[in-house]
């Protein structure tokens, strides 16, 4: 690229867009050419191409215009811009601990913003071994690096959100029980405010994995909306999650145990009930233990073979 930028139709031709929607977008949502040359129209400079890079991928993968436009916006003020720096062998990088390949390659897809090569590994994993393991070895690695990454820099919101949109998206194909004379009988929600569902949603796709279905409330649910579901539904079990301690407040499990229809078992899931739960309420400490107390809930008790 000269010094000088780039041309609308130059910048238009590498995006793969018309010129009309450049206009668009920046008459709209402000992604509009920056630099500027005495006696001569603005050009495009990097950092704009950048921004409209986020700009083309998230509007590619169903993300509506004008939230696209704010991550891009956002990720151009953080001090390194994701797509700008991004290659084939990474640029910036997530931090992924120790865990294997199969996580580092996420990891790098992620930061190159590249849904196909996310959604890709995604289901290799799973295919590979299974919800539990992808999400334990694979998926949390390289959300929990995107985190640590976030806090240090306050950037990547751009790349969480679509590689988050990439694990939903396959946790939805997996294949789930067929329809039967009974209703399931697994009910998952997030606690009050909380709005992190991806480990409900692995949770549902490991049930299903299993032969097991569920209903999952997704996020916020209030405490007087989740008695009613219970009441309504009359499930064997409830699996409350709660990210933060500010969303895991046990009153809302209190609530829970105190309905008319009070479930058997009752899990409060995640690291946001660090104050404490009610007595009788289970503490599953990872996805694989919480898919083995629900899946044995749904047996039938055993009789005894006393005389």
């Amino acid at each position: 690229m000269s010094d000088d930028g780039l041309s609308a139709g130059a910048v238009a031709r590498r995006l793969g867009v018309a010129v009309t929607t450049l206009r668009t977008w920046h008459q709209r949502y402000g992604l509009g050419p920056s630099g500027h040359v005495p006696g001569h129209h603005r050009r495009y400079t990097p950092a704009d191409l950048a921004r409209l890079e986020i700009m083309r991928r998230l509007t590619a993968d169903g993300v509506s215009p004008a939230e696209a436009a704010r991550w891009a916006r956002h990720a151009s003020a953080t001090a390194t811009p994701v797509v700008s720096t991004a290659r084939d062998g990474g640029g910036s990088t997530i931090p992924v601990g120790r865990a294997g390949p199969a996580a580092r390659g996420l990891a790098r897809a992620a930061m190159r913003m590249d849904a196909i090569g996310m959604v890709s590994a995604i289901e290799r994993a799973i295919s590979t071994a299974g919800v539990v393991a992808a999400w334990d070895d694979v998926l949390r690695p390289v959300l929990a690096g995107i985190g640590e990454r976030h806090a240090s820099t306050d950037g990547l919101i751009e790349v969480e959100h679509l590689l988050s949109r990439s694990v939903s998206a396959v946790f939805a194909t997996v294949t789930r029980p067929p329809a039967g004379p009974h209703p399931p009988r697994i009910l998952l929600a997030c606690a009050d405010e909380e709005h992190h569902t991806l480990p409900l949603e692995a949770l549902a796709a490991a049930l299903a994995e299993a032969g097991a279905g569920c209903r999952l409330l997704g996020a916020r649910v209030p405490p007087t909306a989740l008695a009613e579901a219970v009441n309504r539904t009359g499930p064997t079990s409830v699996v409350v999650w709660s990210h933060s301690r500010a969303t895991g407040d046990p009153g809302q499990l209190a609530t829970l145990l105190a309905g008319r229809h009070r479930p058997p078992v009752v899990l409060a899931a995640g690291p946001g009930w660090r104050a404490g739960v009610p007595a009788g309420v289970l503490r599953p400490t990872g996805l694989g233990e919480a898919v083995e107390l629900l899946l044995a809930a749904l047996e039938p008790p055993r009789r005894s073979t006393a005389s």
